[in-house]
């Protein structure tokens, strides 16, 4: 009997040290992976959340991915890094494209605003209507640009630093959707 005991623990030890670990993290039941491979770059989750519109509705959930080595004052630096959002309610195009030009608008100057309102139009082409479980992404690699993608689809990428900070200070940026939501994403709760 102790025999088997030994066996059947043995067995779910081994079980445990050689399962993969598929996700670092479920919020709200949607899982999100620990890491994210960007071609040659390991982007690390630094945090998750979920962001709720007039306090008690789910809006969606979002996890942030940074090099490891990062701190959160470099989350609108010229690194690497990703945000997937996976929605809860279903949004049309025109409404992200409405709500990305005025929370740029609260986040950048005039001056900025001026200068990527060209590259905010294309970027607000690549839009599509979400339903229930869609994952939106948005990944930036220096030098290369902005990515916007839908359920593993690139929709569209847009060059430039200056963009990359003002796309992603929706999120992150001094005001942007929600503050509790960006501290949760920059893993500074």
């Amino acid at each position: 009997m102790i025999r088997i005991v030994f066996v059947i623990t043995t067995a779910v030890m081994l079980f445990c040290i050689a399962a993969p670990n598929t996700y670092a993290v479920k919020v709200e039941g949607i899982t999100f992976a620990e890491t994210y491979q960007m071609e040659d770059i390991e982007l690390h989750l630094r945090g998750s959340g979920l962001l709720r519109y007039l306090v008690f509705i789910k809006a969606y959930v979002g996890a942030f991915y940074l090099l490891p080595q990062e701190d959160a004052r470099q989350a609108l630096g010229r690194t690497p890094r990703r945000l997937e959002l996976e929605y809860f309610h279903a949004i049309s195009a025109s409404d992200f494209a409405d709500a990305t030009r005025q929370k740029i608008a609260d986040n950048v100057p005039a001056t900025t605003l001026a200068r990527i309102s060209a590259r905010l139009e294309q970027f607000n082409t690549f839009y599509q209507d979400v339903q229930p479980g869609d994952r939106y992404a948005l990944t930036y690699r220096p030098g290369s640009g902005t990515e916007l993608s839908l359920n593993g689809t690139p929709l569209g990428r847009i060059e430039g630093d200056d963009f990359a900070a003002a796309v992603f200070a929706i999120w992150l940026g001094a005001d942007p959707i929600d503050t509790d939501f960006r501290d949760a994403l920059l893993g500074v709760q």
